[in-house]
């Protein structure tokens, strides 16, 4: 039988304990989106149309599944709380209801989905051909959606029990599995029946498939009750309903941000889409110190360690501040290199150039404003961030970007509101952090007043 396993007493904040939770959670960040990278050049190989579908489809899944992912940050919020409480029993319990939530959501999803992928496909591609093609994918990806979810559940309480190392094994094996299956049932290699773009979806189910079973199987073996708990599944979406309205804002900012840009012209949204992946790599390098101060953080709240619980706060914050610091340096060297490896065209590669001083200049604003999130979340202040990320949004982001349309200020008007965004979010983290009202100690305090003000 496993256990979720002993909670750290006293504190290791350690850079050796850090990089032992982040850089698992760093693997299993990269593995997907590099997959759909693999995923992508196998399917292009088919052609235009093919590849568009997979696009149109995969981005509807996407934004349904990216609106769910307080399964995974909630999740460990609590889990790590218990954890430190020394309640190993109710830290996997949030992961059992979590997976109950996951199941059902799911359930939900592949029903609806399947009644709106024609119309939903159809009006985000404008084009019966590509939505044609999406359809096709669509309709059997939406049945990896509970599949997705249920990993999400399995990696929030693994990490809330400072298990970063299982969920990666789990996640890269998934994955590992469909990269293989992807060209066979996409090409029909080896025998296989050629299925082109709906051999990329049922590839993507299976891995799905395997990643969540193995995460099933580990909450089985610790012997936990399976019962749904309604008490909990209520606190878990009263925590999720914050992040998902967080989530929220972030979409209209960067939607928005890209629409305004398409305004400009071709170069000008090919450039601002380089730059913005560029961007979402270094985040998702952020990310994975962040997740390792929500499980540290939650353990030391639920051990009742305020004290600890700020420690690690800037403990972590100067290690990402640190590597947001090496990774600026890294593009500043490589800002003649890098920008050439994505296009030749000399009208794109000036617009990246505009974007490029602003993408330098916020990486390091960016690495306190991750790390502070993470302690936050950790400690289940998603009221305060979900407050905070929305009006750094309205007051911020927003204005700026349709300014930019209506002024005609172009991509430094675009990227001007990305700064002022992750600067207003950064005085807000810090000022929250600073003031310690978010050190609410004890396993059962875990979500704070909805105003985002009390603890």
């Amino acid at each position: 039988m496993e256990s979720a396993g002993p909670a750290s007493t006293p504190l290791d904040l350690s850079g050796r304990r850090i990089l032992g939770l982040a850089l698992p959670a760093l693997g299993v960040l990269a593995a997907e989106p590099l997959y759909l990278l693999f995923d992508i050049a196998v399917v292009g190989r088919l052609g235009a149309l093919p590849l568009a579908g997979l696009a149109i489809g995969g981005l509807v899944l996407a934004q349904v599944t990216t609106q769910l992912t307080f399964l995974s940050y909630g999740t460990t919020a609590r889990a790590s709380r218990f954890h430190g409480a020394d309640r190993h029993d109710d830290a996997v319990t949030e992961g059992i209801q979590a997976t109950w939530l996951a199941v059902c959501v799911g359930a939900v999803i592949v029903v609806i989905g399947q009644l709106l992928a024609a119309p939903v496909a159809g009006l985000i591609a404008g084009d019966e051909e590509i939505a044609t093609a999406a359809v096709s994918w669509l309709r059997v990806a939406l049945f990896g959606a509970p599949l997705i979810l249920i990993s999400l559940a399995g990696n929030g309480w693994m990490r809330g029990v400072q298990d970063t190392a299982r969920p990666l094994r789990y996640v890269v094996l998934g994955l590992g599995l469909s990269a293989v299956l992807c060209p066979i049932l996409v090409h029909g290699l080896l025998g296989a029946p050629r299925w082109e773009l709906v051999g990329s979806a049922v590839a993507n189910v299976v891995g799905q498939f395997v990643a969540a079973t193995l995460f099933v199987v580990a909450l089985l073996r610790t012997g936990v009750s399976r019962r749904p708990r309604r008490s909990v599944i209520v606190a878990q979406l009263q925590l999720g309903r914050d992040l998902i309205a967080r989530s929220l804002a972030f979409q209209a900012c960067f939607l928005s941000a890209a629409a305004v840009a398409a305004r400009f012209g071709a170069a000008a949204v090919a450039g601002h889409q380089v730059v913005l992946q560029l961007w979402n790599f270094v985040t998702l390098a952020l990310d994975s110190l962040a997740i390792a101060a929500q499980a540290l953080v939650g353990a030391a709240l639920g051990a009742k360690d305020t004290r600890g619980a700020s420690r690690i706060a800037w403990r972590v914050t100067a290690w990402s501040v640190l590597f947001a610091m090496v990774l600026a340096v890294f593009f500043l060297v490589g800002r003649t290199l890098i920008p050439g490896l994505f296009t030749a065209d000399d009208a794109v590669l000036d617009q990246i150039d505009v974007a490029w001083w602003f993408f330098i200049a916020i990486m390091p604003l960016a690495g306190v404003v991750f790390a502070l999130d993470g302690v936050l979340l950790g400690a289940g202040d998603a009221a305060f961030l979900r407050n905070a990320t929305l009006t750094a949004a309205l007051v911020g982001f927003l204005p700026l970007i349709w300014c930019s349309l209506a002024f005609d200020w172009g991509l430094a008007g675009i990227w001007t509101g990305l700064t002022v965004f992750i600067v207003f979010r950064m005085i807000a983290v810090v000022w929250r952090t600073r003031t310690g009202r978010w050190a609410v100690t004890g396993a059962d305090r875990q979500v704070h007043a909805d105003d985002g003000t009390g603890g």
